[in-house]
């Protein structure tokens, strides 16, 4: 904490009413004395790199390597991801490993290299020990993907926790991309990127950082492979990068060139190489695989503030209905909450609640409830005293019960760091349950406060269990908004074991995927807004997390009838479609923008339903293969230098490629396709990649590609599943998955394998594999429309 902290609450005086505004000045002198009292005052320090090395001494799956001054330990899982921790740091405990390390792999050995320097050769990759402890991770055949410079210590001389700081180099023509949710991607270009969740306070467009989700994750595209990098460390750290260049001085190569800078925590690493397919699912089965959403939630969400009680609800979803816009899901915001109080709800504005839950789900409508960490510190309250009387909030380093300033007022905040904390947490639920409400929306769970934006509304200083180990707001920051949805998502399992619960997180780390998705947070109602929301999703995708997406028209700011449309025909192609009222300033609902826009809205609206099993197939597979819904155009080519480079188009799991119209007053927009034939899905028209084509992108449609031979699960005029093949080359066969979902529970659903060949005399003929157990083809266990023909 420091000034600043304090300036942004004297000015939060002005911006949400002078009682909040003191509250929040009061708040912020006591953060910032807590922190003076409780945190070690940094004095000198003392520098300290590994020294060269004294001995090795081999393990499964690796070994340790000591040096004079720290030690090195290498483990290689059997999963193939490479493991190295300093200091004799082990991979556990860590928030982000699911189900703890993997397995060593057995043919792993340790053994001396040139130099006196040692070497890890294993199935898929290379490590290579310099004696000063440069650590280089090499394809089997030798090309270096990644160079660790020697790290560097500084400890402060009295004792305490010391901070460190890892250069690396990767190949000239590698670009970056990852670190979480981030407004300026998806490819990371040269600059600094902190790894602090932070609300920025106010709606935020491209280039904003740091954001809600910030995670120590790399993935480095280059021609010889791709790598993943996570450190895993949850402290306060940046990351400064700067892409390299070939050729540059004297015809010499400029690596690119990361450099991590952490305030604590262990120095460990995990790398991961191969295509992107294999290190995402490398990553998926260390930090586990991602929670599959109902089938209802890759539908059309709405967002209400709640503040308009029941009739506001029922006249949004009458307008739906008149419209003829389809809808599957309505959010209230806090203002159904009573005094905005968490697992409350406003009864004069509510009186009726489950009645009105029951009335909506008949029409295949679900509600969604917000759920934010802050409690109302006062007695009386049913949550504050259950959490009081099970020692539930996090306390300062004196012992006395931190409060903050958030919506209810003076607010506790849980520590979901502590098991027992999360499982009081997630029996709240059973309210909100009552009340008929089907999912579960975190907000302000950094933890921010309406007025300590930019910094958690918690000092650093403040204590938290740590599930057991014990330590303090610096190391549980950025994983708080993770605990809190482990909370939820293992709360709702408990309460409701038949059912797949729905939450969505603004905030969290490094394995949220196992607990549900992202809601990408207050971005602006601007154009820049727009190409913010794109880049979030995709970054969040490449580190783990496929279920994310952002409000349709921003939260703040002018919506143009244009700038909404565009938003809403991008949302209806990414995971989490939720559109927001408000007005027209800042979103609104379709029929405010006038007909044209309203019969738009309507065919876009219609084609997400109609592509609703494809949504919950590439779910399917995401929690089976860890690839993402939403991919970069380089996912099948990283070596096509022009798709590294492409940030205004996307893939929809392998058969689709959407090219969103990200600017305004556009009507033609240049596509680049990546290898192979792709079918304007509009037109019929067939195009040849790799290449640049030029396309009509008129303001009631996006250009949408559709792979040759792709085969596409689409949901038919009388509700069921259809199958929509795009014809293969001639000469090629196509062929695609689709995953029947059993319900919104447990079941394990079945896989389907289509393949769409060419017969002479027969056309496209399309069969289906065997069942399990069955060999051979057998015919499709749903219509087929076969296009592309022409």
């Amino acid at each position: 904490m420091n000034g600043r902290d304090l300036v942004r609450s004297m000015k939060a005086v002005g911006s949400v009413g002078a009682a909040h505004g003191l509250a929040a000045v009061r708040a912020a002198l006591r953060r910032r004395r807590a922190d003076a009292d409780g945190l070690p005052t940094r004095g000198a320090e003392r520098a300290r790199v590994p020294g060269q090395v004294v001995e090795a001494v081999p393990g499964p799956g690796g070994g340790t390597i000591r040096f004079s001054r720290s030690e090195l330990r290498i483990h290689v899982a059997v999963n193939g991801a490479v493991f190295w921790g300093w200091d004799g740091a082990g991979p556990e405990p860590s928030y982000a490993l699911a189900g703890g390390c993997p397995q060593a792999d057995p043919r792993a050995e340790l053994e001396p290299d040139k130099d006196g320097g040692w070497r890890v050769v294993a199935e898929r990759v290379t490590v290579v020990v310099s004696r000063h402890g440069a650590v280089e991770v090499c394809t089997p055949g030798g090309v270096t993907l990644r160079r660790d410079l020697p790290p560097r210590w500084w400890e402060p001389v009295d004792g305490g926790t010391g901070r460190w700081m890892q250069r690396s180099e990767v190949a000239a023509d590698a670009r970056f991309f990852g670190l979480g949710g981030r407004a300026s991607g998806p490819r990371l270009r040269e600059g600094t990127y902190r790894l602090w969740n932070t609300d920025p306070g106010r709606a935020f467009e491209r280039g904003q950082d740091p954001l809600h989700v910030t995670m120590p994750v790399q993935l480095v595209v280059a021609d010889a492979a791709c790598h993943l990098a996570f450190h895993d460390s949850s402290w306060d750290g940046t990351v400064v990068l700067r892409e390299g260049a070939e050729g540059a001085g004297s015809g010499h190569d400029r690596p690119g060139v990361c450099e991590l800078r952490m305030d604590g925590g262990p120095l460990r690493c995990w790398v991961m190489v191969g295509t992107p397919a294999r290190v995402l699912l490398a990553w998926a089965s260390l930090t586990g695989a991602p929670a599959v959403p109902p089938a209802w939630a890759f539908g059309h969400h709405h967002m209400t503030p709640g503040s308009g009680g029941e009739q506001e609800v029922r006249r949004v979803a009458a307008g739906h209905v008149e419209h003829r816009l389809p809808l599957d899901a309505v959010h209230l915001g806090v203002g159904h909450l009573d005094g905005r109080r968490m697992f409350t709800v406003d009864e004069e504005r509510f009186p009726k609640l489950p009645v009105l839950a029951e009335e909506l789900r008949r029409d295949g409508i679900r509600l969604v409830s917000v759920v934010g960490p802050a409690v109302q510190a006062a007695a009386g309250d049913a949550v504050h005293d259950g959490g009081a009387a099970a020692d539930a909030f996090v306390r300062d380093a004196s012992g006395r019960v931190v409060e903050g300033v958030a919506s209810p007022g003076e607010a506790v905040f849980p520590d979901f760091t502590h098991a027992r904390v999360r499982e009081w947490w997630g029996g709240l639920y059973a309210e909100r349950l009552a009340r008929g409400f089907a999912g579960f929306w975190h907000d302000m769970n950094e933890p921010t406060s309406l007025t300590a934006f930019g910094e958690s509304t918690l000092p650093r200083s403040a204590r938290h269990a740590l599930e057991g180990r014990g330590g303090d707001h610096r190391e549980a920051h950025n994983v708080y908004g993770l605990c809190m949805a482990r909370a939820g998502y293992e709360g709702l399992r408990a309460l409701l074991p038949e059912e797949r619960p729905l939450v969505v997180s603004r905030s969290g780390w490094v394995g949220l995927q196992r607990y549900g998705g992202v809601w990408c947070g207050g971005v602006a109602g601007s154009w820049a807004g727009l190409r913010a929301s794109l880049s979030l999703v995709m970054g969040l995708g490449l580190c783990g997390v496929p279920y994310a997406g952002s409000d349709v028209g921003g939260v703040e700011g002018t919506a143009s009838a244009e700038l909404y449309l565009r938003w809403l025909q991008l949302g209806a192609y990414l995971p989490l479609l939720r559109t927001r009222a408000g007005g027209r300033p800042a979103g609104g609902e379709a029929w405010e923008f006038g007909a044209e826009v309203l019969e738009d809205a309507r065919v876009v609206l219609a084609e997400r339903r109609r592509l609703l099993p494809y949504f919950v197939t590439l779910a399917h597979l995401a929690r089976r293969t860890g690839a993402p819904c939403v991919r970069p155009l380089w996912w099948g080519a990283p070596e096509d230098r022009a798709l590294r480079d492409c940030e205004d188009a996307f893939l929809l799991g392998d058969s689709l490629l959407v090219a969103p119209v990200l600017d305004p007053g556009v009507e033609r927009r240049a596509v680049r396709l990546p290898r192979g034939l792709w079918y304007d899905t509009a037109t019929g028209t067939a195009h040849t990649g790799p290449g640049r084509v030029v396309v009509d992108a008129p303001v009631g449609r996006v250009p949408v590609f559709a792979r040759a031979g792709a085969v596409i699960p689409v949901r038919g005029e009388d509700g069921g599943t259809e199958l929509e093949v795009w014809a293969p080359a001639r000469g090629r066969t196509g062929g695609g998955l689709v995953v029947r979902d059993a319900g919104d529970g447990w079941e394990a659903p079945e896989i389907e394998r289509y393949v769409a060949r060419w017969e002479d005399g027969r056309g496209v003929v399309v069969e289906r594999e065997g069942r399990a157990g069955g060999d051979g083809m057998c015919e499709p266990s749903h219509p087929v429309r076969v296009r592309g023909l022409a």
